[in-house]
């Protein structure tokens, strides 16, 4: 587990860059959860839409700066108010288990929430950003958590960013970029977890995020094959209280 300093968006993707290859080498697997800077990270997909310019230079208008990210989708925005998190582990056939890690990952974050008082649930919401059949939404009105992997030869990568506070604002900048680029997206259904839990802190939600991690990657009497080494990137946490 990484010491947890912010990064800018393009430091942050060559931090991740230069690990996710370093697992070719015998590189260990380590858990990154950080708080965010100003960030609108878009997919190579939202690149080849003709709007990409001016929707780059509409989400810089709102304060964020615009990067291209590793990892599919599209265009997600966060800032201070939001945690980042990657999970980078060698594994012998890391496309094996795609869908079970994303299960497992993603059922551990929305229980982190639960743990908090949200109705935290696994699934996309109709209408929103960036969609995935693993975000975690809240109440299945409102996205709170988008989650992403990318598989190398010899491990992968599993990305999430959690949005804890400051929606309003992330909501403004993905509304217009999501116009500029002409997709599809519901306003509505950008939520935070201090909707549910006002006054909650990204310190709040990061404990409770490594003590949930840390029961399911550290799995007894062994770890699930999805996760084989992961258990090695995270330690257990005090729960923060409620």
């Amino acid at each position: 587990m990484r010491d947890p300093a912010p990064r800018d968006g393009e430091s942050e993707v060559a931090l991740v860059r230069d690990k996710l290859a370093g697992l070719a080498s015998g590189g260990p697997a380590e858990l990154l959860v950080v708080p965010a800077r100003p960030t609108a990270a878009f997919s190579r997909r939202d690149a080849l839409l003709p709007g990409f310019g001016a929707a780059q230079q509409v989400v810089r208008g709102h304060g964020f700066a615009p990067m291209l990210r590793p990892v599919g989708g599209h265009l997600a925005v966060y800032d201070e108010g939001s945690l980042v998190l990657h999970l980078w582990a060698p594994h012998p056939e890391p496309r094996r288990h795609i869908h079970r890690r994303f299960e497992l990952l993603s059922g551990a974050m929305a229980d982190a929430l639960r743990s908090l008082g949200v109705d935290a649930r696994v699934g996309a919401v109709p209408g929103e950003y960036c969609d995935g059949e693993f975000s975690v939404n809240a109440s299945g009105r409102a996205k709170l958590i988008g989650t992403g992997q990318r598989i190398t030869r010899v491990g992968y990568l599993f990305s999430a960013v959690v949005m804890v506070d400051g929606a309003a604002r992330v909501r403004d900048a993905l509304t217009a970029g999501y116009s500029r680029l002409g997709l599809g997206f519901d306003p509505d259904t950008v939520g935070c977890v201090a909707d549910s839990v006002p006054g909650v802190t990204t310190d709040d939600v990061r404990g409770r995020l490594l003590d949930s991690l840390a029961g399911v990657l550290a799995l007894e009497p062994e770890p699930d094959p999805a996760l084989p080494g992961a258990a090695r990137s995270v330690r257990p946490t005090p729960r923060v209280p409620a």
